[in-house]
């Protein structure tokens, strides 16, 4: 009988240090007892707390200085809460909230980077055009250069010669 009140005893230890510690209702010694939060940072939580309750983890993670979204899985994962939820269940749904405008600003560098690589290949088309007429021009229809002087004063299309 001791021994099954003993193991009773140590389930319930175990069971209230693995418990949810609440953000919006935890004592200071309570959210102390998270790793990685100190006598600080829970008087910094209390403060905000004091201002009105924290909505999710994106809100806590808001309004707490110093606390990011790496800070925040950690102490999720050592038992913290927001209203009963923890970060993996509500803070990776605002990750994915902001997604879509990565992907947009993605979407955008690679427009951009397909125009700027289509003007370059209609600059380097139109290079090779100009050219091409530029050769036509200088090259000799006539067999004197005197004949293509003229030709070019007066205006005059050149074609190449034909052999």
């Amino acid at each position: 009988m001791f021994k099954k009140l003993l193991a009773f005893v140590a389930t319930m230890y175990v069971a209230m240090a693995f418990a949810a510690v609440d953000v919006n209702t935890a004592t200071s010694a309570e959210l102390d007892a998270i790793k990685g939060i100190g006598p600080v940072k829970s008087a910094l939580i209390i403060s905000e707390r004091k201002k009105a309750p924290f909505k999710d983890w994106n809100d806590f993670v808001t309004r707490v200085k110093g606390v990011g979204t790496d800070s925040a899985a950690k102490f999720s994962a050592d038992g913290l809460t927001v209203n009963g939820t923890s970060y993996k269940a509500s803070g990776k749904a605002e990750v994915k909230a902001d997604k879509p405008v990565t992907e947009k600003a993605r979407d955008a560098a690679v427009a951009t980077k397909d125009a700027v690589k289509g003007a370059a290949i209609a600059t380097k088309d139109a290079a090779k055009e100009t050219a091409r007429d530029v050769k036509a021009a200088v090259t000799p229809k006539a067999d004197t250069k005197a004949e293509v002087k003229a030709d070019v004063k007066a205006g005059a299309k050149t074609e190449p010669a034909k052999k």
